[in-house]
């Protein structure tokens, strides 16, 4: 059963920031086009909104319950398969939009990031995004790796805020670590896979990626 929380307790908003919320929002439109995109955003009460996203600005803080009903919406408009490849395709374009914004901050946009071999690559790209995204905001991240994983845990997720699902939910988060992966490797392709997630009732939202590609 997919839906809100149904716990009574009150749980303090936490907040993206708003170069972070632009990404998302500019990249799901890109996806499903302009008009769906304004008929999405009304259909959950955001209609601040519907005619630009938010702002590029160091002071504005996108509530992480926008991006959860966000989702909501995209699911109640396509249904849970259209939407979970929707959102897939989204966090594909957020590491395109963020690649711009950050590549130079992440350190892997140089000819010196390009020449390491592939394992260094994962080692090193997956630090810099891991500790890019926790200084974002109130998200927070833990990244652990062995020989055979590397392993996303996010502690504090916006993209299932406060929902209660019956299965992993964070398919941007998913969609945009394949499109990292294909970019920092060199075209190669990587299987990623949510395993656990805050809105099942488990203590993280945690993304599983083999650390050797599919081809």
């Amino acid at each position: 059963m997919r839906g809100k929380s149904e716990s009574n307790e009150l749980v303090p908003e936490r907040f993206l920031p708003g170069l972070i919320g632009r990404i998302i929002f500019l990249s799901m439109e890109e996806i499903i086009g302009r008009e769906d995109f304004k008929g999405l955003i009304h259909s959950c009460s955001l209609p601040d909104y519907a005619h630009q996203a938010p702002p590029a600005s160091d002071g504005l803080r996108i509530p992480f319950g926008h991006i959860s009903r966000l989702h909501e919406a995209l699911e109640k408009k396509f249904g849970l398969r259209g939407a979970g490849g929707i959102a897939l395709r989204t966090g594909r374009a957020c590491f395109k939009y963020g690649l711009r914004e950050f590549g130079t901050e992440l350190g892997i946009t140089g000819l010196s990031f390009r020449l390491l071999p592939l394992s260094a690559k994962l080692k090193t790209g997956s630090e810099a995004l891991t500790s890019l995204l926790s200084r974002s905001g109130d998200q927070r991240l833990r990244l652990e790796m062995n020989e055979r994983n590397i392993c996303w845990h996010i502690e504090r997720c916006p993209l299932c805020w406060q929902r209660r699902d019956s299965s992993p939910a964070c398919h941007m988060a998913v969609g945009m670590l394949q499109e990292a992966l294909y970019w920092v490797s060199g075209g190669k392709t990587f299987n990623v896979i949510e395993t656990q997630c805050i809105a099942c009732g488990d203590a993280t939202c945690t993304m599983v990626i083999d650390r050797e590609p599919l081809e």
